[in-house]
């Protein structure tokens, strides 16, 4: 998405429009609903009466596999039909019995024994059962699968071993069904949150004999998470998928606790667009936006608008800087970088909402984890860092490419730091605007030089942030590795004092900060609309839902 921004002269390139299908479908809507003499209902309105939830997912997915999906409005999909063994309860993240009814977990914390509950099922009807767990996990651990989240699992016993090919053995995985209701599970470490780490999609089983009966479970792009295809473990199951317009799911009759699910069907629409979803807001077509565009959060801040929504979240925006790509071989140019970036003007100035500037990757917000000093702003050290590099004010360096997602947030972003680099450092930044999918391949194929995105807390735990640039995760994708940050990491995993343990991630954040493959800009919030006839949501700071709980009231 290109548009009007603060800078001149400097050039944006390869840019594409966002999408116009899902902008034009819900004016046709407004126009359907809004013609004629007589008001008739809207999408909201019918929506309360029949219990349909509206609501935007962002861009529109990649897939719906819970093994290879990776953004945020895709893990919204994941959570209404595939069911966790572990759920939670939203204002703790205590865990709550889900697929599993209950669990039992060995002194030393190495061994969990969950005990499947008898009445779950899959949405074909044949019961879920522990085997299908292992059979699962070993999908997930399968190097073909090429699974970005599979080092998640590398908590179990062995899993890291047959994921990397050294044992195709998958016995030798402490992932072990005693009987057809028993689950039994070793890990390599002990780790408090294991439970809270089951929410995540990568953990929730999927029926693998229904992948096989489409094509290779084991493979990329199997159709089986298609309408008619899909066979899944939720409170709900997927009716339709029209790509770039809307993907529909509805209660499902074998869900264990289909009794106390209050919806008929959640509609969840793609959108790159978040004026578009403001406006069908407005306009009684959308339930909750998936954002909301800058320029209307101080109105309704200051209007008290009682739909608007600033949820914390344990959310870090940041670039990836490619260590493979020139000139950011070179680690005092991507210092120089960091230290060119004053991200106070970013999260006060630019973006409204209640976002605050992040010098290091772990938010504030985690408990019982004092992150360390991080990057800070400070131009003189930057200039003398490219001087260093043979680069004094820019001169002899290639242009620098920012590679981001359709969003105005983003855009504006991209655009400041463009400008901070040209205007302090002498540097040629060039922007280059993509689609969500067609940005997460180029991550995945390391084609980009910088690149910005998020990153959201899956556990309450500095790990969800700080394993993302061991040498051997599927989310690094910066090129980046160092001996020294895996052994503190590996250190950290066999510490029982918290506070021990915390001091030596701590040492790995440092570490991680001073080499500067990451450059964090800021902790997000969740800016957002959603209408008052909306019961039962309880946002986390993980940003999961439960949608089994949630009901909408007629007349709001």
């Amino acid at each position: 998405m290109t548009g009007k921004g603060c800078l001149v002269g400097l050039k944006t390139f390869r840019s594409r429009p966002v999408s116009g299908v899902f902008l034009c479908t819900l004016l046709c809507l407004f126009v359907a609903i809004n013609s004629g003499c007589k008001k008739r209902e809207t999408l909201v309105e019918r929506g309360n009466r029949e219990g349909i939830l509206h609501l935007s997912i962002g861009s529109e997915p990649s897939d719906l596999d819970p093994h290879t999906v990776t953004g945020l409005g895709e893990a919204k999909l994941v959570q209404t039909m595939f069911d966790p063994l572990v759920s939670f309860e939203p204002g703790t993240l205590a865990p709550v019995p889900a697929l599993a009814a209950s669990w039992d977990i060995s002194a030393d914390g190495l061994t969990y024994t969950f005990h499947l509950r008898p009445d779950a099922k899959w949405s074909d009807g044949t019961p879920l059962t522990a085997q299908d767990c292992v059979d699962s996990w070993k999908r997930i651990l399968t190097p073909s699968l090429g699974a970005d989240y599979a080092y998640f699992l590398y908590l179990l016993r062995g899993a890291e071993s047959f994921h990397k090919g050294r044992n195709t053995d998958f016995s030798t995985v402490g992932a072990v069904a005693r009987d057809a209701r028993t689950l039994v599970v070793a890990l390599t470490h002990p780790a408090p949150y294991f439970l809270q780490a089951l929410l995540n999609s990568c953990w929730r089983p999927v029926n693998v004999r229904a992948i096989a009966a489409v094509g290779d479970p084991y493979r990329r792009g199997t159709p089986w998470t298609r309408p008619g295809k899909l066979v899944s473990s939720g409170p709900f199951v997927l009716k339709e998928w029209a790509t770039q317009q809307r993907v529909v799911v509805e209660k499902s009759p074998t869900y264990y606790d289909r009794d106390r699910v209050r919806l008929n069907a959640v509609h969840l629409y793609p959108t790159d667009s978040i004026d578009a979803e403001e406006r069908a807001f407005r306009s009684g077509q959308l339930h909750i936006t998936y954002a909301l565009p800058l320029s209307k959060v101080q109105p309704a801040q200051r209007e008290k608008n009682p739909a608007l929504r600033i949820d914390r979240q344990m959310e870090t925006y940041f670039f990836r800087l490619n260590v493979r790509k020139a000139p950011l071989q070179d680690a005092r140019i991507r210092r120089a970088l960091a230290l060119a970036v004053d991200r106070d003007t970013i999260a006060g100035k630019i973006l409204p909402g209640g976002r605050t500037p992040a010098p290091t990757f772990v938010p504030p917000l985690l408990q019982g984890y004092t992150p360390p000093a991080g990057q800070i702003y400070n131009l003189a050290a930057a200039r003398q860092l490219l001087a260093d590099a043979g680069h004094a004010d820019g001169a002899g360096l290639p242009p620098i490419e920012i590679l981001y997602n359709n969003s105005e947030i983003l855009r504006l972003v991209a655009e400041a730091i463009q400008q901070m680099w040209h205007r302090d450092l002498g540097l040629d930044v060039r922007l280059v605007n993509q689609e969500y999918k067609s940005v997460f391949a180029s991550r995945r194929a390391g084609d980009y030089q910088v690149l910005l995105g998020s990153w959201t807390a899956d556990y309450l735990d500095a790990t969800t942030f700080l394993d993302l640039w061991r040498s051997d995760s599927g989310n690094n994708h910066t090129g980046w590795s160092d001996p020294a940050y895996d052994a503190l990491s590996n250190r950290a995993n066999t510490m029982a004092d918290p506070a021990a343990r915390a001091a030596v991630l701590a040492q790995a954040e440092a570490l991680v900060l001073e080499s500067a493959p990451i450059i964090p800009l800021y902790f997000n919030t969740h800016v957002y609309f959603l209408h008052p006839a909306v019961k039962g949501w309880q946002p986390t700071p993980t940003d999961h839902s439960d949608f089994r709980y949630v009901w909408l009231e007629a007349g709001k």
